[in-house]
Protein backbone atom coordinates (compact mmCIF):
# COMPACT_ATOMS: atom_id res chain seq x y z
CA UNK A 1 0.00 0.00 0.00
CA UNK A 2 1.27 3.09 -0.80
CA UNK A 3 0.59 6.51 2.05
CA UNK A 4 0.00 9.84 0.84
CA UNK A 5 -0.34 12.99 2.65
CA UNK A 6 -2.99 14.94 0.38
CA UNK A 7 -2.56 19.19 1.05
CA UNK A 8 -5.86 20.49 -0.45
CA UNK A 9 -6.02 23.78 -1.88
CA UNK A 10 -8.73 26.40 -1.22
CA UNK A 11 -11.31 23.81 1.05
CA UNK A 12 -12.78 25.48 3.99
CA UNK A 13 -12.05 29.33 2.69
CA UNK A 14 -14.18 31.80 0.59
CA UNK A 15 -17.38 29.59 1.52
CA UNK A 16 -15.79 26.56 -0.37
CA UNK A 17 -17.15 24.21 3.20
CA UNK A 18 -15.85 20.73 2.83
CA UNK A 19 -16.51 19.08 6.49
CA UNK A 20 -13.30 16.89 7.38
CA UNK A 21 -15.99 13.95 8.30
CA UNK A 22 -17.40 14.02 5.15
CA UNK A 23 -13.69 13.92 3.44
CA UNK A 24 -12.68 10.80 5.41
CA UNK A 25 -15.94 9.38 4.58
CA UNK A 26 -15.60 9.73 0.61
CA UNK A 27 -12.12 8.59 0.73
CA UNK A 28 -12.79 5.79 2.89
CA UNK A 29 -16.20 4.64 0.63
CA UNK A 30 -13.69 4.92 -2.12
CA UNK A 31 -11.31 2.38 -1.21
CA UNK A 32 -8.77 4.51 0.95
CA UNK A 33 -7.46 3.12 3.99
CA UNK A 34 -6.03 4.66 7.11
CA UNK A 35 -7.71 7.80 6.58
CA UNK A 36 -6.36 10.68 8.66
CA UNK A 37 -7.49 14.21 8.41
CA UNK A 38 -5.69 17.55 10.76
CA UNK A 39 -7.27 20.54 11.50
CA UNK A 40 -10.15 22.23 9.05
CA UNK A 41 -7.43 22.78 6.28
CA UNK A 42 -7.34 20.18 4.18
CA UNK A 43 -4.77 17.77 5.42
CA UNK A 44 -5.35 14.39 5.11
CA UNK A 45 -3.65 11.17 5.21
CA UNK A 46 -4.30 8.25 3.63
CA UNK A 47 -3.29 4.73 2.29
CA UNK A 48 -4.30 3.44 -1.38
CA UNK A 49 -3.45 0.70 -3.46
CA UNK A 50 -2.58 2.80 -6.21
CA UNK A 51 1.16 3.23 -6.87
CA UNK A 52 0.74 6.28 -9.64
CA UNK A 53 1.11 9.46 -7.66
CA UNK A 54 -0.39 11.39 -11.00
CA UNK A 55 -3.02 8.76 -11.04
CA UNK A 56 -3.35 9.05 -7.34
CA UNK A 57 -3.97 12.28 -7.42
CA UNK A 58 -5.81 12.81 -9.92
CA UNK A 59 -8.45 10.78 -8.84
CA UNK A 60 -8.48 12.08 -5.54
CA UNK A 61 -9.54 15.39 -7.07
CA UNK A 62 -12.01 13.62 -9.07
CA UNK A 63 -13.66 12.28 -5.89
CA UNK A 64 -13.06 15.14 -4.12
CA UNK A 65 -14.66 17.64 -6.66
CA UNK A 66 -17.70 15.41 -6.84
CA UNK A 67 -18.24 15.13 -3.40
CA UNK A 68 -17.60 19.12 -2.89
CA UNK A 69 -19.47 20.35 -5.49
CA UNK A 70 -16.69 22.76 -6.41
CA UNK A 71 -13.42 22.01 -7.29
CA UNK A 72 -10.72 20.52 -5.03
CA UNK A 73 -6.85 20.75 -5.68
CA UNK A 74 -4.46 18.47 -4.23
CA UNK A 75 -0.82 18.34 -3.61
CA UNK A 76 0.43 15.11 -2.67
CA UNK A 77 3.37 14.12 -0.63
CA UNK A 78 4.38 10.61 0.76
CA UNK A 79 5.74 10.81 4.07
CA UNK A 80 9.68 10.82 3.44
CA UNK A 81 8.95 13.75 1.09
CA UNK A 82 7.25 15.07 4.17
CA UNK A 83 9.66 14.50 6.45
CA UNK A 84 12.51 16.01 4.11
CA UNK A 85 9.93 19.14 3.99
CA UNK A 86 10.03 19.43 7.91
CA UNK A 87 13.80 18.87 7.75
CA UNK A 88 14.09 22.01 5.25
CA UNK A 89 12.19 24.18 7.91
CA UNK A 90 14.38 23.56 10.56
CA UNK A 91 18.03 23.78 8.91
CA UNK A 92 16.46 27.33 7.01
CA UNK A 93 17.04 30.16 9.27
CA UNK A 94 14.89 33.02 9.91
CA UNK A 95 15.87 36.21 8.15
CA UNK A 96 14.83 38.12 11.12
CA UNK A 97 17.87 36.22 13.82
CA UNK A 98 15.91 34.69 16.72
CA UNK A 99 13.01 36.13 16.65
CA UNK A 100 10.39 34.02 13.31
CA UNK A 101 8.72 37.31 12.96
CA UNK A 102 5.54 37.58 12.87
CA UNK A 103 4.84 34.29 10.11
CA UNK A 104 6.04 32.06 8.54
CA UNK A 105 4.63 29.78 5.81
CA UNK A 106 4.82 27.37 3.04
CA UNK A 107 3.55 27.27 -0.16
CA UNK A 108 3.14 24.08 -1.74
CA UNK A 109 3.08 22.87 -5.54
CA UNK A 110 2.44 19.56 -7.72
CA UNK A 111 6.04 19.26 -9.38
CA UNK A 112 4.45 20.64 -12.62
CA UNK A 113 3.36 23.60 -10.80
CA UNK A 114 6.96 24.48 -8.97
CA UNK A 115 8.70 27.67 -10.24
CA UNK A 116 11.01 28.13 -12.90
CA UNK A 117 14.52 28.75 -12.27
CA UNK A 118 13.94 32.62 -13.26
CA UNK A 119 10.89 33.20 -11.30
CA UNK A 120 12.36 30.91 -8.36
CA UNK A 121 15.27 33.80 -8.65
CA UNK A 122 12.95 37.20 -8.57
CA UNK A 123 11.49 35.21 -5.51
CA UNK A 124 14.70 34.54 -3.63
CA UNK A 125 15.56 38.70 -4.74
CA UNK A 126 12.63 40.07 -2.91
CA UNK A 127 13.75 42.89 -1.06
CA UNK A 128 11.01 44.17 1.28
CA UNK A 129 11.80 45.47 4.47
CA UNK A 130 9.89 41.89 7.00
CA UNK A 131 9.44 40.35 3.76
CA UNK A 132 11.92 37.13 2.67
CA UNK A 133 11.49 33.99 0.88
CA UNK A 134 13.38 31.03 -0.71
CA UNK A 135 12.35 27.82 -2.98
CA UNK A 136 13.05 24.32 -2.08
CA UNK A 137 11.66 21.53 -3.89
CA UNK A 138 8.19 21.67 -4.51
CA UNK A 139 7.68 24.50 -1.59
CA UNK A 140 8.53 28.01 -1.28
CA UNK A 141 9.36 29.33 2.52
CA UNK A 142 8.37 32.63 3.40
CA UNK A 143 9.19 34.72 6.17
CA UNK A 144 7.19 37.64 7.26
CA UNK A 145 8.07 40.25 10.02
CA UNK A 146 4.77 41.64 10.25
CA UNK A 147 1.25 40.41 9.54
CA UNK A 148 0.46 38.94 6.76
CA UNK A 149 -2.07 41.55 5.65
CA UNK A 150 0.30 43.84 5.37
CA UNK A 151 2.96 41.77 3.11
CA UNK A 152 3.08 42.92 -0.61
CA UNK A 153 5.06 39.11 -0.97
CA UNK A 154 1.44 37.60 -1.92
CA UNK A 155 0.41 39.89 -4.24
CA UNK A 156 3.85 40.49 -5.96
CA UNK A 157 3.51 36.76 -6.65
CA UNK A 158 0.10 35.71 -6.59
CA UNK A 159 0.15 34.16 -10.00
CA UNK A 160 2.72 32.18 -9.63
CA UNK A 161 1.64 31.08 -6.61
CA UNK A 162 -1.69 30.54 -7.50
CA UNK A 163 -1.85 26.50 -8.02
CA UNK A 164 0.21 26.05 -4.66
CA UNK A 165 -1.46 25.75 -1.23
CA UNK A 166 0.02 27.83 1.39
CA UNK A 167 0.66 26.53 4.85
CA UNK A 168 1.81 28.26 8.31
CA UNK A 169 4.91 26.52 9.68
CA UNK A 170 2.92 25.49 12.60
CA UNK A 171 0.59 22.98 10.60
CA UNK A 172 3.92 21.52 8.86
CA UNK A 173 5.77 20.41 11.90
CA UNK A 174 2.58 19.32 13.58
CA UNK A 175 1.95 17.12 10.17
CA UNK A 176 5.60 15.97 10.24
CA UNK A 177 5.57 14.81 13.82
CA UNK A 178 2.22 12.52 13.56
CA UNK A 179 2.49 11.22 10.02
CA UNK A 180 6.41 10.72 9.22
CA UNK A 181 8.63 8.29 11.05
Amino acid sequence: MAEYIAFLRAVNVGGRVFKMADLRRCLEDAGHRQVETYIQTGNVRFTTSARSREKVERKLEELLTAAAGFEVPAVLFDPAELKRLHDDVVRLPSPFGESEGHGRYLVLFKEADVPDPETSSAIEAWDRPGESAKVVGRSVHIWLGHPTMQADFFGAFKKVLAPGTNRNLKVVRALAERWTS
